[in-house]
């Protein structure tokens, strides 16, 4: 089967707005989580969220096309953007039959679904905007990408909640090994810091209540951790058929080697407490990639910093790598980033290949209480960021719904 490597990336998220801003996020293990901005939550019991900030959002789109796109349409094609600069692609070079575009988002536009639905409550008579439906459904980002940049191969939305984005990027390795494309264009975005997704994700009891200290509120792996922080934003990877990137000339970041889909079968929202479809699926992965745990220098886990999921999956990695898990780097980014649901494999991608580029581990900041159900022997990369060269990274994402994703990128 063909190869595939990274040529683009480009991300937008709470720590920083572009790719050098994340990356220095990342490295001083900057929080994003404060109060919310978006819309008055003093009414909730959860009153602060990890935003996208200090977005001139003018630089993209004129007001007239900015009225056209939900918010996780816009961080798509914002993320987008970056990538193809980065890739140094030139469109008209290229067979547009032979480009797709990938795209994960759990929920879609949820924003706009919310506002249409406020108007109209208590009205008579329905005035719901034409918009609403293309702004809404989930598989409209990769639709606008395609339609930006004219790509007309392959062209589908990824929706596995939180594992939507890895699974966009197992379906563009898989596609590209036999074939079908050269490219592809793949990530996820979200945009549900809003009053249904703050008040939905708090009355299942998912989200931290710690509104006197947001920053330290997602604390993965810490004995005091009682739910995750609610995110948004985006990221995108230019996938390419590696032959194709080296006689271009391409910059190429890292290979995308293997892929792994399992589920869960066994809760709605719960993971399965022993973590076996958490390790079925880090199993085949590495199967896929034909890699042995041994490989494994530093696993992006899906790290949530919820007490059922952080605890499960760590048994899970257990049951994978054994003895192996002592020497491996973990850490969790969501306790930066926030949980980006639908975008949270995305931005978590490209935080495994910074790492493998600038050689480095991302901490799992806010740790300030041991776990007695946590293996201390773990290296858990608490709260400050480790130098460490990297050549095979592993990265995690679990989705409501039982659904397991799980991706490797190896240094090239």
């Amino acid at each position: 089967m063909r190869r595939v490597v990274v040529t683009g990336i480009g991300a937008l998220t709470p720590i920083g707005n572009d790719i050098s801003s994340y990356k220095e996020g990342l490295m001083s293990g900057r929080s994003g989580a404060a109060l919310i901005t978006h819309f008055d939550a003093s009414n909730f019991k959860t009153k602060f969220a990890c935003e996208i900030k200090d977005l001139d959002i003018s630089r993209y789109f004129d007001r007239r096309e900015e009225r056209r796109h939900d918010k996780f349409d816009q961080y798509a094609l914002i993320a987008t953007d970056e990538a193809m600069v980065d890739s140094g692609l030139e469109v008209d070079s290229l067979n547009p039959e032979r480009v797709g575009v990938i795209w994960g988002s759990g929920i879609g536009g949820l924003r706009s679904l919310e506002a249409e639905v406020e108007f109209n409550t208590n009205s008579d008579v329905p005035r719901y905007n034409p918009f609403m439906i293309p702004k809404m459904i989930a598989d409209i980002a990769p639709g606008q990408i395609s339609i930006k940049y004219g790509f007309r191969g392959l062209n589908f939305g990824t929706v596995s909640a939180c594992a939507s984005a890895t699974h966009s990027f197992i379906c563009a390795l898989d596609n590209i090994r036999i074939g079908r494309a050269d490219i592809i264009v793949a990530g996820g975005s979200e945009a549900t810091v809003t009053k249904a997704g703050i008040g939905g994700f708090g009355s299942m009891k998912a989200l931290s209540q710690r509104n006197d200290d947001p920053a330290t509120a997602s604390r993965p792996f810490d004995k005091d951790r009682e739910g995750f922080v609610l995110g948004e934003g985006g990221a995108t990877l230019i996938l390419e058929e590696y032959e194709h990137a080296r006689k271009r000339g391409a910059k190429i970041y890292a290979e995308l080697v293997g892929g792994g889909m399992t589920a869960d079968a066994h809760h709605i929202t719960a993971p399965h407490p022993e973590g076996l479809g958490a390790s079925a699926v880090m199993k085949n992965t590495l199967s896929d990639a034909g890699l042995s745990p041994e490989d494994v220098d530093y696993l992006n886990v899906h790290g949530t910093s919820t007490p059922l999921g952080d605890i499960a999956e760590l048994k899970a990695i257990g049951k994978v790598f054994g003895d192996k898990a002592y020497d491996i780097s973990i850490s969790s980014t969501k306790s930066m980033t926030g949980h980006l649901l639908g975008a949270s494999g995305a931005v978590e991608a490209v935080a495994s290949i910074l790492a493998i580029q600038e050689s480095f581990v991302p901490p799992t900041i806010n740790h300030f209480t041991d776990d007695p159900e946590i293996d201390p022997k773990l290296n858990l990369t608490f709260n400050e960021a480790q130098e460490k060269s990297l050549s095979v990274v592993m990265s995690n994402t679990f989705g409501f719904g039982g659904h397991n994703a799980c991706v490797i990128f190896k240094k090239v």
